[in-house]
């Protein structure tokens, strides 16, 4: 990559003093966790041992070190808020989530498009980025617009200092979002710090409690308002599809396909304007080789589970159906989910299907990352097997 953008440069200088912090995790942790409010103490423990282990990067950079204790704070602050809430109004914990839509699939496979097209429907209810990162009850306007003000503060931050970002996975304060924001754990800190004690924890953890406080996090967001059906996404929940379906069990489940070979450098390649925020220097080989390792091991455990689902239930999306044509994909989708694809849909569809004004290609090879198409072929064999079948016309 380039040199660093000036706007970086000059935060991780501003950051400096307070980056001495990151010696003393436990006590950084102490200061974030007072004001949240009360949370459970093994919740409280889990983050703690996030962020002791985030610490522990040597390569972390003063604005990485505050992205980290950002993180935390978020999940704990949201995590009182959402207990308090149901304390308050026990009816939240009834609210039912019928039927939801689920978008998984590996990451650059289109899961973006697929959900954006889908939030088209008035039927349908997709969270927001804003009420993803500050989930809450329906409150005054000065509410929301502090929550929407700081949903615009962290996307612009990120277009600041990383100008690619956003022509590689534009976001908006106000658009679609992914359940990625409001998991409380995912791999989702592995992309801006090597953290393997972390790594190594995910792979032993029980995801059930995690996916039932996501459902109190929707139920939250429903409670008091018009209840529609909810359209869901995250690349992550594919490893987790088995945690997903027992807190969900009748949801649908809308898989996106795409060769693997051009899904591992575009994501790394992701992952890489990202990390460049975090971490200084970046080890390309190393991060292809994580990244490979993650994504395959994520598709290992989402066939394993796919084979569980009932075929009226799941539902498989070809890259082509949207990512070559979406004007002729999105009604055949519309159709799949069981929803009424209408002219006032169409008519919008260039809102999520047409790239930002002013964005430029976005372009990346395996040999970047250390890889080559026979690595990536031969950690998705069995999911090429199966790709081969969905792409079949």
């Amino acid at each position: 990559m380039s040199a660093p953008p000036l706007a970086l440069t000059l935060a991780n200088l501003l950051l400096r003093p307070g980056f001495a912090s990151r010696r003393s995790p436990d006590r950084a942790f102490d200061r974030l966790a007072a004001p949240a409010g009360p949370v459970d103490a093994v919740f409280c423990a889990e983050f703690r041992f996030l962020l002791r282990h985030w610490a522990r990067d040597e390569h972390l950079t003063p604005v990485g070190w505050w992205s980290a204790q950002g993180h935390v704070r978020r999940h704990l602050e949201n995590r009182a808020r959402v207990g308090r809430l149901i304390a308050e109004h026990p009816a939240i914990a009834e609210e039912p989530i019928e039927r939801p839509v689920f978008v998984v699939g590996l990451p650059r496979t289109a899961t973006t498009l697929t959900h954006g097209v889908l939030s088209l429907s008035e039927q349908h209810r997709c969270p927001r980025l804003w009420e993803l990162l500050t989930p809450d009850l329906q409150g005054t306007a000065a509410r929301r617009k502090r929550a929407v003000g700081a949903a615009r503060m962290m996307v612009g931050a990120i277009e600041l200092f990383s100008p690619r970002y956003r022509d590689i996975h534009p976001m908006t304060a106000e658009g679609p979002d992914e359940c990625t924001f409001a998991l409380p754990h995912t791999i989702m800190p592995l992309s801006q710090a090597r953290i393997p004690a972390y790594r190594a924890r995910l792979d032993e953890r029980d995801f059930v409690p995690d996916y039932a406080y996501l459902k109190q996090i929707y139920q939250v967001l429903q409670y008091g308002r018009p209840r529609r059906r909810w359209v869901l996404k995250s690349p992550l929940h594919t490893e987790h599809l088995d945690a997903l379906l027992s807190v969900f069990p009748d949801a649908t489940i809308v898989w996106t396909h795409r060769d693997p070979a051009a899904v591992v450098p575009s994501f790394c390649s992701l992952i890489e304007h990202g990390m460049a925020l975090t971490l200084d220097p970046l080890d390309l080989r190393e991060l292809g080789a994580t990244w490979l390792e993650l994504l395959s091991r994520s598709m290992t455990r989402g066939l394993a589970a796919r084979a569980a689902i009932p075929p009226a239930a799941l539902i498989d999306v070809p890259y082509a159906w949207l990512g070559s044509d979406p004007a002729a994909g999105a009604p055949k989708l519309y159709e799949a989910v069981g929803a009424r694809w209408t002219d006032a849909d169409a008519a919008r569809l260039p809102e999520v299907a047409d790239r930002p004004r002013g964005s430029r290609p976005h372009r990346y090879d395996l040999a970047r990352y250390g890889l080559t198409r026979a690595d990536v072929e031969a950690a998705f064999a069995d999911y090429n097997a199966l790709r081969a079948e969905v792409d079949r016309p």
